[in-house]
């Protein structure tokens, strides 16, 4: 459905907590949004939580589950930090588009145990230390950003993006992703990524270490 359209903008939300919210899943310690069209504007999420472990979980700050006629997120001068949660430290979402534009994630943690599938014994989660994206046919663009010290138990100390009828694609322009090391596993060449889709990730103007 096309509604509730909403725009996040000039806002702080910090200390939001999602845990044991188990709702369409769970995640999403500040917003949580289903459908219609979300956008966030020149915003800081601070010290947001979800839970701890989980498979498929995430967003500490923003868990996104569909958007009107598969539309992206836009994410512009915005700020992620601090951000805890089993999967995507910051951002999460299954099956949609991102656009991240001029923004900072930094020092978001996805601290899950067992990845997804979760390994045998374990409770799952630990990928996508500032965003987890998992699904179909959905793109993530991250443009003129920061991504910084995040961290990953498992998959993706910056970003995990599994595209599962590997369909999806990726595009990192005029960024920075630095020091966001993966525990567990990431794909060589692209530091604290963790890419399946349809072709490798485009890169330009950029630096990835």
């Amino acid at each position: 459905q096309d509604h509730p359209q909403l725009t996040v903008q000039n806002l702080t939300f910090t200390g939001g907590n999602s845990t044991g919210e188990m709702t369409e899943g769970g995640g999403g310690g500040a917003i949580f949004v289903r459908g219609g069209r979300f956008k966030v504007v020149n915003s800081r999420f601070v010290d947001n939580r979800c839970d701890r472990t989980g498979p498929d979980l995430g967003g500490a700050a923003i868990r996104v589950l569909s958007q009107h006629q598969g539309k992206p997120v836009y994410v512009v001068g915005s700020t992620f930090e601090g951000g805890v949660c089993s999967n995507g430290g910051a951002l999460s979402s299954i099956g949609v588009s991102w656009v991240v534009l001029n923004s900072v994630l930094r020092r978001n943690s996805a601290i899950g145990d067992g990845a997804n599938p979760a390994r045998g014994g374990t409770p799952g989660g630990g990928s996508g230390g500032a965003i987890y994206t998992d699904g179909n046919l959905f793109t993530v663009r991250i443009a003129g950003s920061v991504v910084r010290d995040n961290k990953a138990n498992e998959g993706g100390g910056a970003v995990f993006f599994v595209s599962n009828d590997r369909t999806g694609t990726m595009r990192i322009e005029s960024s920075t992703l630095r020091g966001n090391p993966s525990a567990g596993f990431e794909t060589q060449g692209f530091p604290g990524i963790f890419f399946l889709g349809a072709r490798p990730p485009t890169v330009s103007g950029s630096t990835l270490r």
